[in-house]
């Protein structure tokens, strides 16, 4: 919102010489922010010349200029007259005209131009003789301004050559810009900036709102609201202000110091009925629309579109209505506008043609309008306002203040008869407790305080001086003061932001990281010094997934929840894996050139559980526990996740040697470490799942057989459909397993201080048998002695049978309390082979 700084001063008083920069201060302190200030751009010598001499000199091209001697006083330094080409031919010798010198700058679209002496048309130009578009405080472009013709007669008297021109022509004027927020839509004009700054600096407020009104006599022109379906329950249109203005002259010329002002507030000037319409929107915050009345057939109706019906609007778009569209309507079947949004062709007032005019001044539901605007992606003025809330109390002023100044400037005269349908329900009470100001905030505020500072934004406070809770009406212009938090702001607002300390919050001992933040740390550390990069996909996946992983149809994987407004057509699901997204990353680092790649993921995946539906509350008020539950109950599960892929080269080949491929040891070693970080033991037992390799796949479990996860190398098949290198390997496992695992440690036992003893020993098993089978039947076998246990060696050869092959284990024993014997030692090995022999048939070699 641009706001002219003479333009407020017509409604506040402004201190003398007060400066934009000072103005923009003040409303930043309650709350407002500043966009920016803004001047003419004329910059640098602009004077008063008197034309001396002017010598029309035609040219090769056919164009003729004039060759001029302008007197410009002393302002040249010289006194001399100034050499000046100008090709306009409106203004004669002995004119006085504004002459900007050299060194000065005139505002353009570019940025500032500025004017230096140059030769052209075969003279030195010293100089610019302007026209008003040059000089920025109007439209017309044809001739030169000639000061008798723009300036009254008696500043004109008072001028002579070299005089400043600049605050003559009110060029020295600054514009303030805010930003308006959406819930202060009465700063939308310069009737509520100018409140706000008298409640910054205390100055005195003149309400322009608060002129005489014609209440009519007779009947006006007949208006009927008829809204049948409200959004909401509430109607699109509660008050509808219609004024009739007959006999106007459209070809009239705005007035130059509303086009001024329509100009600095960022409008362009556009024609005597628009002009005053926005100029009484920007003044008092309420958008209107003149109808041409003899167009007009029948009553003003406002309803809600029908289907099929369309619109061409004032910007020559034609455009389908919608059924939740508020229309104006001429006698309930002709569309003549998009209600707040955007007028229609029909009833498009038309300076040479129209001499009757309607106007319409009427209050719109801030979500009728809104909708709408963004329903036809059109953003106008009107709409603005109106979607953030219009004063309503504001409709009959701002009808009364356009039919005054079409009269005045238009000629014509106003009908007597007014017509104002007014359907507006009662404005609601807020109930306050005073002391929730101090409470809120914490600044110790006066009782009578918070009731002064309610009573200066405009509320009716109701209550005795003694009582602590009190009944509070809001204003007309404030929509969104709708509870008792929304007043306490707007005290501390007004009382000052600066008035509230700052204080530091102290940390609450006993806080900090929860066992799940620390065990997810700690497996990203472990991964990453395990030379993996950590990635964050997106949780989005189409159907194709499933099918590119081999999925089995009654996969539960596949099970996966819809969203109901994807960011893609594509990839409308939640993944139930990590795997089902991670793939992408690494296709996507292969494709821009790294060949070894390493990657892991740590996030959460959703497994939906039920049909459940979530029920869909009012915003009205808060939901009772029994709806709550019924959410809460209907969010699907969201377990973290980890996983890890793979693919290229494990150990680099060199000058030291050969590299090696990363396999299914890989990854089974960092899942195992993922595991080792949290202090938890987990088991590997083969596998066959889809998407892997058979063979080359390990499902992970805990001690007491829950499934932890599962590791291994993904199928050719997978991996040709997924665009991945050959040989990769994945593995992924659940982490709120893990870390739930972790959080019930057992104590850790005390080191032994006595000599550690190892035993070694083969034994023959059949293939078909896992070594890990092998190594837990050992393990029972052995007893409270064996400390640890290793597989150092794989033999298959001559030496055994064809089906059979040879497991080398490296057996760790030792006491807490004493040294072992030898005898010890080899009854435990023994009594270990035993169980294995009884397990597995192992025979020692």
């Amino acid at each position: 919102m641009r706001v002219p700084v003479d333009w407020l001063g017509d409604y506040v008083t402004l201190p003398e010489g007060v400066t934009g920069e000072q103005i923009a201060a003040d409303l930043v302190s309650v709350g407002l922010e500043e966009e920016g200030l803004h001047t003419s751009g004329v910059g640098g010598p602009l004077v008063v010349g008197r034309v001396l001499e002017m010598t029309p000199e035609e040219q090769k091209n056919g164009k003729t200029i004039n060759w001029c001697q302008v007197d410009v006083g002393d302002a040249n330094g010289s006194g001399e007259p100034q050499g000046i080409v100008c090709g306009a031919h409106n203004f004669g010798v002995g004119d006085l005209v504004a002459v900007i010198l050299p060194g000065g700058s005139l505002p353009t679209p570019q940025g500032p131009l500025t004017i230096s002496a140059r030769k052209t048309y075969g003279h030195v130009s010293a100089g610019m003789i302007c026209s008003v578009r040059e000089l920025g405080i109007g439209e017309d472009h044809d001739g030169i301004l000639v000061l008798p013709r723009l300036l009254p007669a008696e500043v004109v008297a008072r001028l002579a050559p070299g005089d400043d021109l600049v605050g003559v022509l009110g060029l020295d004027r600054e514009t303030v810009e805010v930003n308006v927020t959406p819930d202060r839509g009465y700063c939308f004009s310069i009737r509520g900036i100018a409140r706000e700054y008298s409640h910054a600096t205390g100055a005195a407020y003149t309400d322009p709102a608060s002129l005489p009104v014609d209440r009519g006599e007779g009947e006006g022109y007949a208006v009927r609201l008829a809204d049948e379906t409200p959004l909401e329950g509430v109607p699109g249109c509660d008050r509808y202000l219609a004024r009739v203005v007959r006999g106007i002259d459209l070809t009239r010329t705005t007035p130059e110091w509303m086009a001024r002002r329509l100009t600095e507030a960022g409008m362009r000037p556009i024609g005597l009925a628009v002009d005053v319409t926005n100029y009484v929107m920007l003044a008092l915050g309420q958008p209107l629309h003149a109808f041409d009345l003899a167009t007009l057939t029948g009553p003003v109706v406002v309803r809600r579109a029908r289907p099929g019906e369309r619109l061409t609007t004032l910007d020559d778009v034609d455009r389908a209505l919608d059924p939740e569209d508020l229309l104006i309507t001429d006698g309930g079947e002709r569309v003549l506008a998009l209600a707040g949004v955007m007028g229609g062709e029909d009833g498009e007032v038309t300076p040479g043609v129209t001499t009757d005019v309607l106007i319409e001044s009427a209050h719109f539901d801030a979500r009728s309008v809104g909708r709408t605007s963004r329903r036809h992606r059109l953003s106008s003025e009107a709409a603005k306002r109106f979607e953030r809330g219009v004063d309503p109390d504001v409709t009959a002023a701002a009808a009364q203040l356009a039919v005054d100044l079409l009269v005045e400037h238009g000629g014509g005269h106003a009908d007597p008869a007014v017509t104002d349908v007014d359907e507006r329900p009662e404005r609601p009470v807020v109930d306050l407790d005073l002391t929730l100001a101090s409470r809120y905030v914490g600044v110790n505020y006066a009782l009578d305080r918070v009731r002064e500072i309610l009573r200066v934004i405009g509320c009716e406070v109701q209550g005795d001086a003694g009582n602590r809770v009190v009944a509070v009406r809001p204003p007309s212009w404030r929509p969104d003061l709708t509870d008792a938090p929304g007043l306490v702001e707007e005290v501390a607002r007004i009382d000052g932001y600066d008035k509230i300390p700052s204080v530091v919050p102290r940390a609450v001992g006993g806080r900090g990281l929860t066992h799940g933040q620390r065990a997810r740390r700690a497996v990203a550390t472990a991964l990453a010094g395990q030379g993996l990069q950590e990635v964050l996909t997106y949780p989005f996946v189409g159907t194709e997934r499933f099918d590119e992983l081999a999925l089995d149809e009654g996969d539960p994987h596949r099970d996966a929840v819809r969203l109901a407004n994807p960011l893609s057509d594509e990839a409308p699901l939640l993944r139930t894996a990590l795997l089902q997204t991670l793939p992408e990353a690494l296709r996507r680092n292969v494709s821009r050139g790294s060949r070894d790649v390493a990657l892991f993921e740590i996030d959460s995946v959703t497994l939906p559980s039920g049909e459940m539906l979530a029920p869909v509350p009012g915003v009205g008020e808060q939901p009772d526990d029994e709806v709550l539950s019924q959410i809460r109950s209907a969010v699907p599960a969201q377990p973290w996740h980890v996983a890890v892929m793979a693919a290229g080269q494990a150990d680099r080949s060199g000058w030291w040697g050969r590299g090696r491929p990363v396999d299914v040891v890989d990854v089974v070693g960092w899942a195992h470490a993922v595991a080792d970080a949290l202090g938890v033991e987990v088991r590997r037992e083969q596998s066959e799942r889809a998407s892997f390799h058979p063979g080359r796949c390990v499902d992970l479990t805990l001690v007491d057989g829950t499934l932890v996860g599962w590791a291994g190398e993904l199928h050719p098949t997978v991996v040709q459909r997924l665009g991945l290198p050959p040989r990769t390997s994945a593995a992924e496992l659940d982490l709120d397993v893990l870390v739930a695992a972790s959080d019930h440690r057992t104590q850790a036992s005390p080191l032994s201080t006595h000599p550690l003893a190892t035993s070694d020993v083969a034994l023959e098993v059949p293939r078909g048998v896992r070594f890990s089978a092998v190594e837990e039947s050992l393990q029972a076998g052995a007893g409270e002695l064996l400390e640890s246990l290793e597989l150092f060696d794989v033999y298959a050869g001559d030496q055994v049978a064809q089906d059979r092959h040879s497991l080398a284990f490296r057996m760790h024993f030792r006491a807490p309390d004493r040294t072992l014997t030898t005898q010890e030692v080899n009854a435990a090995r023994d009594a270990a082979v035993g169980r294995a022999a009884q397990d597995h048939g192992a025979v020692q070699r």
